[in-house]
């Protein structure tokens, strides 16, 4: 019989800073199970890490992993203490993250179909957009700040003794976040609070408004610790030639004599020599002030200043992506150049729309991002190998720019590319079919739950009743009970009212432990012939499958494609004959055959494609990639790359603009 592999895990040191900041449920993170992390697939058009050389500023790098950019699909909590695990402990230069900021918003990505206007015969472009929830921002105050707790522990774990780490906030919870950084790494390694500008709203009301309407966010810079310097950067601000005192303060004797008949005024001394003085007044540097006779230098007229903690010049967010929360490339630069230096690793376990690993790569930087949103992952995904193809052609001599920022110019001598490939894996099979916001979404609507925007732990109300969704990867099970318990005791019985749990099927013991549960319950209310009526935390079940009513809409018809592939000479010829997505005609509540009497190319449905012409079975090696880059442009649906010499197995991934994918496998070509 096989021994059992042990589990592998990390531990912590306790965070040693002051003052501590205490809520409901505080518990210092000592420790974590690693999980796992699998490989999905692999970016590398230069081919770059089949080379055997090894490749400068890589010594340090973990042996698990290949010498690229890193995706981890995943919670990042845990993918953080695998990366503790496996090698990147103190290896991390700057961590650039912006959480959620408790904001109890809903963050929509605006899906819309290529090419397509007006496609429900209204006027308006917007028409034709579908808003796709990426996740929620509701939290109660305690869960909030045991997540950044945790999740701050974890990262100063992988920093560098010199490093850094950068939090983006709004005021919702910054001053609670400023308190746990204090804590976490010790309020002595506070540098900044950078203020940065939002766009700007004007939302007013006849009769007033409650609050005025937030102007800037908030960006905690601190430090590891030990000797660190900031290189400041620069901002616009042109001066003309101008003349400034020559003394400076404190005594200092071989700095006082007489000058133009003026002694240092008390306790002050001039800036020169004596002789270094007649060099500059011989120059025409030094003057007496003409109105006071006071010795002055010039100083040369300057374009640039250096910035101080106000950006009032650059805004946080930027659009586009079409991706929630997306930040200012701009803005990450500055960041990334003040802290760090070409070959230096970033972070950002709140990867996003992929702003920070974006730059990371424009700026000659290694880089790692993690976040447990799929869309997040593939919208990162795209925008890399955008970058990298154009880096390519740069470096091939087809390219006319390189490395060019929002609204700013190209570098003139931008670093070149830590690497010209990254590799996405998945953490602790953290994948699912249908993203349970987006599941949870087509469950409100249909049975007709009020969301909450409130309440971080129930989805909702149906009537005077509270509703939990369970997860969708996973039958009703006693856990998922026992969190509701904990939640009720955590509340101590401020709250009476029924529970609804919705959920895709029911273990045998979760059935067993609700009659437990239920058969103990005080009663609220009787009715007219005395009889309980209500039930104090009575749990009622609702089985979305198990019901006829609610069985179809959750059944999920996934998209399809149907691909072809053959070898014309030297050549594999892919081309790709239909394609259609049920669920963006379900989105969009159109028939069928009215949605295909409307949008006569399937491509507007696709988008992006991702060929593997020596698919293993495994990893999925992206050897060729469509990527539109503007909203109106289409895929080509038709390739050739070269053909091997043997028989092969090509491997084609659509996605569509929704994010679903379709994997075709076709063998023996």
């Amino acid at each position: 019989m096989a021994e059992k592999t042990p589990k592998e895990e990390i531990k912590l040191e306790e965070a040693k800073g002051r003052p501590l900041l205490t809520w409901l449920g505080k518990r210092p993170l000592s420790g974590m199970v690693v999980r796992p992390a699998q490989p999905m697939h692999i970016f590398d058009p230069s081919g770059e890490l089949k080379a055997e050389a090894p490749r400068q500023n890589w010594s340090d790098w973990s042996s698990h992993y290949p010498t690229s950019g890193l995706l981890f699909f995943g919670d990042n909590k845990e993918a953080l203490a695998h990366l503790i695990a496996k090698g990147f402990r103190h290896k991390v230069k700057l961590i650039y993250i912006d959480p959620p900021f408790d904001s109890g918003a809903d963050y929509v990505r605006k899906v819309q179909l290529r090419g397509v206007k007006n496609l429900l015969g209204i006027e308006g472009e917007g028409q034709s957009l579908v808003e796709q929830t990426q996740y929620r921002d509701i939290w109660n105050n305690d869960s909030y700040l045991q997540f950044m707790y945790d999740r701050l522990s974890l990262l100063k774990e992988l920093l560098k003794d010199d490093g850094f780490i950068a939090v983006h906030l709004n005021s919702t919870r910054i001053h609670y976040v400023k308190c746990i950084l204090d804590e976490v790494f010790d309020g002595s390694n506070f540098i900044n609070e950078i203020v940065v500008k939002r766009i700007r709203k004007n939302f007013s009301g006849a009769n007033g408004v409650v609050s005025l309407n937030e102007g800037c966010d908030y960006i905690l810079l601190y430090s590891k610790g030990g000797e660190v310097r900031l290189k400041p950067p620069k901002i616009y601000s042109p001066k003309e030639e101008r003349w400034h005192s020559f003394d400076a303060p404190s005594v200092r004797l071989n700095l006082s004599y007489e000058l133009f008949g003026k002694m240092p005024p008390p306790n002050r001394h001039w800036m020169r020599t004596q002789e270094e003085a007649q060099k500059m007044i011989k120059a025409g540097e030094l003057r007496p002030n003409p109105n006071t006779g006071w010795p002055e230098y010039s100083i040369e007229a300057t374009e640039l200043m250096d910035r101080d903690t106000l950006w009032e010049d650059i805004t946080a967010s930027a659009f586009t992506t079409g991706y929630p929360t997306e930040k200012k490339e701009e803005l990450i630069k500055l960041f990334i150049e003040m802290t760090t230096n070409p070959g230096d690793l970033v972070l950002d376990c709140f990867v996003g729309s992929g702003t920070t690993v974006a730059v990371a790569q424009k700026l000659g930087r290694r880089w790692i991002g993690c976040d447990l949103n799929k869309g997040a992952i593939q919208t990162t995904s795209k925008r890399l190998q955008t970058i990298i193809q154009k880096q390519l052609e740069k470096s091939n001599g087809n390219g006319a720019k390189q490395n060019g920022f929002d609204g700013m110019e190209p570098p003139k001598q931008p670093p070149p590319p830590a690497q010209l490939s990254f590799a996405v894996y998945r953490i602790n099979n953290y994948d699912l079919q249908i993203q349970h916001n987006e599941a949870v979404e087509l469950v409100c609507q249909q049975i007709g739950v009020t969301r909450s925007k409130t309440d971080s732990f129930f989805d909702g109300t149906l009537g005077n009743k509270l509703v939990k969704i369970v997860p969708v990867d996973h039958p009703l099970t006693p856990l998922d009970l026992e969190a509701v318990k904990r939640e009720l005791e955590a509340r101590r019985g401020e709250e009476q009212r029924a529970i609804v749990m919705l959920c895709l099927g029911a273990q045998a013991d979760a059935k067993e432990w609700l009659e437990h549960w239920n058969k103990f319950r005080g009663i609220v209310k009787l009715d007219e012939g005395n009889q309980p009526l209500e039930f104090v935390n009575k749990i009622e079940v609702v089985d979305l499958y198990g019901d006829g009513k609610y069985s179809g809409f959750l059944a999920h018809d996934p998209a399809k494609a149907e691909v072809k592939a053959e070898r014309q000479g030297e050549k594999l010829k892919i081309t790709i004959t239909t394609f259609i997505s049920p669920t963006i005609i379900k989105r969009l509540k159109l028939d069928a055959n009215l949605f295909q009497a409307r949008i006569s190319d399937w491509r507007s449905m696709v988008n992006s494609v991702e060929l593997d012409p020596a698919y293993n079975g495994n990893v999925f090696n992206v050897v060729f990639s469509d990527l539109p880059e503007k909203k109106n442009d289409l895929i080509v649906g038709v390739y050739e790359l070269p053909a091997p010499a043997q028989s092969t197995t090509i491997a084609i991934r659509i996605t569509d603009m929704l994010g679903e994918e379709v994997l075709k496998v076709i063998q023996n070509v």
